[in-house]
């Protein structure tokens, strides 16, 4: 019923926190609720009061809607209460995990043989897996000592239009904010290498310790794709681990004429992948993979003493991971794909990536100018009736009370602030497009 009648319910709204506080005042928890009463009730919440992602006029963030056999997977997961830490508890959960990884590993171009790969809440955890795996690769005398067993600072590269998961990283496994230093950009939003040795060799020269360099292949905020081939040569040139932050764009792996724009992503030593982000699975499904098992294990594995112990021919995700006990997060990804299989799955990429096309072509036709270069299907966009940050984010908020579409004011790293519109649904269409246009016409129209 959610997605038959989606259209008919507003993308957002003005929402205030009174309002929910109001209506969960009635729930005391003092005697028990007809469950009847108690699914509708939560269901008409989530409705009136929650961001409509589901929506195919939401153009935000990397939310998509949760098709059928997701939403299948993840009761079947929570009926069986499967719990994958240890392959013991669920061969079954751990044998379908490992096939569907192989899968996305085949399209990384990174061999598992050696390798592993693992299911993670998302891409947080996913990159800063990568890190962890890289200190453990790099300063092995880390996993007992920490950092007061270095020589210097370590040191890891990204782009400035990078994820800040990476900040996020750096401070949780105790590097410091000042372990992350940002490369310029060249005038697309790529990581320029020329700058990126140049600050490698500085570092080096401060005594600091270079250890990582992030290629980001589908930025955030415009969709870039950083030139991998070449970060790849620097990073066998310096001996630094090689990580490929391709949580969003990653599924443009699944279309074979997209795959060129990945060139270079076959040779990185860890990657992150999102499921829930294009995959349209429910949250949260991401995926870290590595050519490189010893360090992973250096860092995760441990000896519990009441854990069944291992087969020889299996692993535990609890002695590859940061988690322990884990949900069976592998299922909805397995049977979305199923499903809809590899070509289904580039029919809707395909789709998305022509209505962004689409909304480059229409936008600029009334006025606005695109300032991201990108064949994925996100768009940012400038007008000269929003000539500064107070005007863009004062009328993405006026589009987004209104709830008939849902766009974000971005600021870039420069400084500029613009409106970014991100096409996340395979529902979406032409229709929808030109709702959103009207919406932006009506914050450009002279007063």
């Amino acid at each position: 019923r959610l997605l038959a009648g989606i259209r008919d319910i507003p993308v957002t709204g003005p929402w205030r926190p009174e309002e929910i506080r109001g209506w969960l005042a009635r729930y005391r928890f003092e005697a028990p609720v007809p469950s009847a009463d108690l699914l509708a009730d939560v269901e008409h919440a989530l409705r009136s009061w929650g961001m409509q992602v589901a929506h195919p006029r939401y153009f935000g963030l990397f939310n998509p809607p949760a098709l059928p056999p997701g939403v299948a997977a993840d009761a079947l997961a929570a009926l069986y209460n499967v719990q994958v830490g240890a392959w013991a508890h669920s061969p079954v959960g751990n044998e379908i995990e490992r096939h569907t990884l192989q899968f996305f590993a085949d399209k990384l171009g990174i061999p598992l043989e050696l390798g592993t790969a693992h299911f993670t809440s998302g891409g947080q955890e996913a990159n800063t897996t990568s890190v962890a795996a890289a200190l453990a690769h790099t300063f092995p005398e880390m996993l007992e000592g920490g950092v007061r067993a270095l020589a210097g600072a370590p040191r890891l590269y990204v782009s400035r239009h990078a994820h800040h998961s990476f900040v996020k990283a750096a401070k949780f496994l105790g590097l410091g904010t000042s372990a992350v230093v940002e490369v310029e950009g060249d005038a697309d939003a790529r990581m320029r290498t020329d700058a990126l040795e140049a600050a490698i060799a500085a570092d080096r020269a401060a005594g600091h310790l270079p250890f990582l360099v992030v290629g980001t292949a589908g930025t955030t905020g415009g969709g870039v794709i950083d030139p991998l081939p070449v970060i790849a040569d620097v990073c066998v040139r310096e001996g630094l681990w090689f990580h490929a932050d391709a949580a969003w764009g990653g599924t443009a792996l699944l279309v074979p004429e997209l795959r060129p724009l990945f060139a270079g992503i076959e040779r990185a030593d860890s990657a992150t992948w999102d499921a829930h982000k294009w995959l349209n699975v429910p949250m949260g499904a991401g995926m870290f993979f590595t050519r490189h098992a010893d360090p992973v294990l250096r860092m995760f594995a441990v000896d519990t003493g009441y854990v069944p112990p291992p087969r020889e021919d299996v692993s535990d995700k609890y002695a590859t991971t940061a988690q322990w006990s884990r949900r069976f997060i592998g299922l909805k990804v397995f049977m979305a794909l199923a499903r809809y299989g590899e070509a289904g799955f580039a029919q809707m990429i395909r789709h998305q990536v022509r209505i962004a096309e689409s909304l480059r072509t229409r936008a600029t036709e009334r006025g606005w100018t695109v300032v991201n270069r990108t064949r994925l299907p996100l768009v940012c966009l400038r007008h000269p009736a929003l000539p500064d940050a107070r005007a863009v984010n004062a009328a993405a908020e006026r589009i987004q009370h209104r709830g008939n579409a849902w766009i974000s004011a971005l600021r870039l790293p420069g400084g500029e602030t613009v409106l970014r519109a991100c096409i996340t649904s395979p529902l979406a269409g032409e229709g929808d497009l030109e709702v959103l246009l009207d919406e932006l016409d009506r914050e450009t129209a002279p007063a």
